[in-house]
């Protein structure tokens, strides 16, 4: 797995955990790290839960000094509250925002020369927008996608993840998870917690067998979940 790590480019993520570079990911690491220079005073980074879009949005909030924003607390009445002396936002999820108060947010930013990152699961030519002026707007912001991460970045996220945690271990480990899990940032994270947990509890190495019967638990519990439950990080 050493080299799955040598073939990938990391970064700091200020003061977050490092960010690995990777061909899903790298259209919108260039992005980032070619602002303030972005031609629209919104961007967009969208992809489905657990492509780092939030990891990748941490990153920007540090550089810039922008408060997060959360779609649910948006409201017209709220915005300067919300963003205070800040010159920028991020707005997770998007997607679901109210029109009018994300459009409010959006001239407030504008007219102090500042930038939105707006985080979403699909491109704004995709969300259903009524408001005209809200839809000019967004469709006049760059759509970056962030794409499911491949094996070489899921690899060398759980090798990271288990190095974090003080955990060696081997090649067929890694492997082993990469050809059952769910392909997903956060089940990487949830899947090396459960691992480390086991381990611990049964004072044993993580090996294949462990890691077999961790993810055989984890999915066992995930089919006892209503259907719209959370995903679990076992056999996809």
């Amino acid at each position: 797995m050493t080299q799955l790590i040598l073939d990938l480019g990391h970064r700091s993520a200020s003061g977050e955990a490092d960010f690995l570079v990777a061909p899903s990911n790298a259209a919108a690491v260039a992005w980032i790290d070619g602002w303030p220079g972005w031609p629209a005073p919104a961007l967009v980074l969208h992809g489905p839960p657990g492509c780092g879009k939030s990891h990748l949005a941490a990153i920007w909030r540090a550089r810039a000094g922008a408060p997060l924003i959360a779609a649910e607390s948006l409201t017209v009445e709220g915005v300067p509250d919300l963003l205070g002396a800040a010159a920028g936002a991020v707005v997770d999820g998007a997607d679901r925002a109210e029109e009018r108060p994300l459009l409010h947010l959006y001239n407030f930013v504008a007219e102090r020369r500042g930038h939105l990152l707006l985080l979403a699961e699909e491109p704004p030519a995709r969300w259903s927008t009524g408001l005209a002026d809200l839809r000019s707007r967004l469709l006049a912001a760059p759509p970056v996608a962030l794409l499911p991460p491949d094996d070489a970045l899921l690899g060398a996220l759980l090798v990271k993840l288990f190095a974090d945690r003080q955990v060696a271990v081997g090649q067929e480990v890694i492997l082993f998870l990469l050809s059952r899990m769910e392909r997903s940032f956060d089940a990487a994270r949830r899947l090396v917690e459960a691992l480390d947990r086991a381990a611990l509890a049964e004072g044993r190495a993580i090996t294949v067998p462990l890691a077999r019967g961790v993810m055989e638990r984890l999915a066992a519990a995930q089919s006892s979940l209503p259907s719209d439950g959370d995903k679990s990080p076992g056999v996809t």
